[in-house]
């Protein structure tokens, strides 16, 4: 079993042979990428920096000569993660470590994200307590903050990079004993405001003998879902909640990208689609909400969580998008619309309770939604009983004809 450990060696190369010593300790073995560019190594790596060079096109010298710290980090992080691909592939990376300061953890963590799910991932980092999204994305990045700079070895970097290649070891070398049973596997996503209605139908399709996966729909869920979807994790998708499209087209804060509701239809997999919770635009604490949506109907949902309604001109809009996403799909596809409302608070006697609104949805879908594609509408709200045992049964009839 190999850790590999992703680091500048010309800046950090005592403190990376330390983290090696540690895990080789516990008896495993190691392989150091060096991803350092100005300076010569401090310690000889197992792969050196001009083959990470070479691995993103590029060399180290033209590098080290352009002098540009952030071209620099950027090729060197695609070449990490190329080597880091090719590893894993070749078996002889089982988790990986990386340490440093923002250059590296930029550089580190892209190889980390190259990674399926599953594999180690840990970066100590002196940016580990701010904003780490850029640097985890959708994928199982753990951060570990380094409390001091990463900068010579003393009573307090010791411990903490030892526990973090312990950690990893640990990880590496220990054998959960998890069970995984094989069974066609579901895809679903899910707010807080469809709740129900996933709970519903995630409890059929697994009394039904399916595995199910919900995915947060808050951007970073749904882009690990199309991302597990890519790399033929899940075998069919229950697009309940496609709220991160309102986000994208609107501009709020949980976008998952224009590519969202892309990935099943690319890959060819069942898809029943859903407009579950289309009625929202998420924007963080109130004071945060751009000033141009000052007069729109919002909704406090927690103190970080502010609302907003989506207008009839931009779920006309919604539905257009969705429809012209599906009618791309190269699997079997159907649309469900819950013509009494999409999400918990578009209901009668609800805040964002807008039955114009919602038509234009519905409109939208059925103008632009290709002939040949299912479109089922149902007299209930997207948290009916009825509802989410309809998207359900339609998810393993579309399984079963597949494996057929």
């Amino acid at each position: 079993m190999s850790v590999v450990i992703v680091g500048t060696l010309d800046t950090k190369g005592e403190e990376i042979a330390f983290a090696r010593d540690v895990i080789e300790a516990q008896g495993l073995d190691t392989h150091i990428v060096d991803v350092g560019v100005m300076g010569d190594p401090e310690i000889t790596p197992d792969t050196d920096a001009e083959a990470v060079a070479e691995a993103s096109g590029s060399d180290r010298q033209s590098l080290r000569d352009a002098g540009d710290r952030g071209e620099a980090m950027d090729a060197m992080g695609r070449g990490a993660a190329a080597i880091a691909e090719r590893l894993h592939e070749e078996g002889t990376l089982e988790g990986i470590l990386g340490l440093g300061g923002s250059g590296n953890t930029s550089v580190a963590t892209t190889a980390m994200r190259a990674l399926p799910v599953g594999v180690p991932k840990l970066m100590v980092s002196t940016m580990a307590s701010g904003d780490v999204e850029p640097y985890v994305g959708f994928k199982d990045v753990t951060m570990m903050y380094s409390v001091a700079d990463i900068e010579g070895l003393n009573r307090l970097s010791r411990r903490v990079i030892a526990n973090a290649a312990l950690a990893t070891a640990g990880m590496v070398g220990s054998d959960a004993d998890v069970d995984v049973e094989e069974k066609p596997t579901i895809a679903l996503t899910m707010f807080g405001v469809t709740t129900p209605c996933v709970q519903t139908a995630r409890a059929y399709l697994e009394d039904t003998g399916y595995e199910t996966i919900v995915f947060h729909a808050t951007g970073s869920g749904g882009r690990a879902m199309e991302s597990l979807v890519r790399e033929g994790v899940v075998d069919g998708v229950l697009d309940v909640t496609t709220t991160e499209w309102a986000d994208e087209l609107v501009g709020g804060v949980l976008t998952a990208g224009p590519e969202r509701l892309d990935a099943p239809g690319e890959v060819g997999i069942p898809h029943v689609v859903s407009v579950g919770a289309l009625d929202m635009v998420n924007f963080g604490p109130p004071e945060s909400v751009p000033e141009r949506f000052e007069g729109r109907n919002f909704y406090q949902h927690n103190p970080q969580v502010t609302l907003m309604r989506t207008t009839p001109e931009e779920t006309a809009e919604l539905g257009e998008i969705l429809a012209e996403k599906v009618n791309d799909a190269s699997g079997p596809v159907a649309v469900y619309l819950p013509l009494e409302g999409v999400s918990m608070l578009d209901v009668e006697g609800e805040p964002f309770y807008d039955p114009a609104a919602d038509e234009a949805l519905f409109d939208a879908v059925r103008k632009h939604l290709d002939s040949d594609v299912e479109l089922v509408e149902m007299d209930a709200a997207v948290n009916d009983e009825e509802f989410a045992l309809a998207l359900a049964r339609k998810m393993d009839e579309f399984v079963s004809e597949s494996s057929s």
